[in-house]
């Protein structure tokens, strides 16, 4: 299986390194093609099996998979100079390119397509991965969520919905951070030195986080865990509630899905 990564930006580079540092695609028969010489320099300094080019077409020639991480923008122009044969995967990251569009910019309309919207925290390997899927097989579909998988958590959803999952997992990492940002302001104000304030945060995100995806449970009944009748949790959690917290949360969500 080869693979072709048109793209080395901070989206296409993340899915480059982590297919290398991968089991699943063998680091040599990954080929990545960007215009500066130094972003492919510096991927080859870390992975020197790697194949890299600044030529588009090359790249793709050989490929069974072009996974296309360039700017919308540039989408069009890309897919034109490349001229992909009908029994390759193109599998696009560009973000509010449709199926129908894609379609529109290549010589075989019906060739096997992916659409996926991952998170910057694939450079963690730890992406939320939404995936939309058109004309392709369950063992194509069943291949590209392995791949994904070694890049974090992978999800299939129809392209309808790529809208609204991209609000929550790929908007949603940015308010995550700005609730982050902001506890660690509330805790150097109370006297914590700030790299304190921001691990004691952090890590309880991670916690929150860790208990809702390996346990069979909800956020409700979690908080219900550590606010006691009178206690100082529920007196906080009314307060982000009389300040809007949940219904600006909601806001900013359906602001980004549209």
């Amino acid at each position: 299986m080869k693979i072709a990564i048109i793209g080395a930006g901070n989206m296409g580079g993340s899915i480059a390194r982590g297919l290398a540092s991968g089991r699943l695609i063998s680091t040599s028969n990954i080929v990545v093609a960007d215009p500066s010489q130094a972003t492919l320099e510096k991927l080859s300094s870390d992975f020197p099996e790697l194949v890299t080019t600044q030529n588009n077409t090359e790249a793709a020639a050989n490929a069974d998979i072009v996974i296309l991480a360039v700017k919308p923008w540039l989408v069009d122009q890309v897919l034109s100079e490349i001229d992909l044969r009908p029994k390759q995967i193109l599998l696009s990251i560009a973000a509010g390119i449709s199926f129908e569009q894609l379609a529109k910019c290549v010589v075989a309309p019906e060739m096997p397509m992916f659409r996926v919207i991952p998170n910057t925290a694939i450079s963690e390997h730890q992406s939320m991965n939404l995936i939309a899927v058109r004309n392709i097989t369950e063992e194509q579909q069943q291949l590209v969520l392995s791949m994904f998988d070694e890049l974090g958590v992978s999800m299939i959803v129809p392209e309808d919905k790529l809208g609204a999952g991209t609000a929550l997992s790929s908007c949603g990492i940015a308010y995550v951070f700005k609730y982050i940002q902001a506890a660690m302001q509330a805790g150097i104000e109370m006297g914590l030195r700030p790299d304190d304030a921001l691990l004691m945060v952090a890590q309880s995100v991670k916690g929150a986080a860790e208990l809702i995806l390996n346990n069979d449970t909800h956020p409700s009944v979690e908080i219900d865990k550590v606010t006691t009748p009178g206690g100082i949790t529920i007196k906080g959690v009314n307060e982000l509630d009389h300040a809007g917290f949940t219904s600006a949360v909601i806001k900013a969500m359906k602001v980004s899905n549209k």
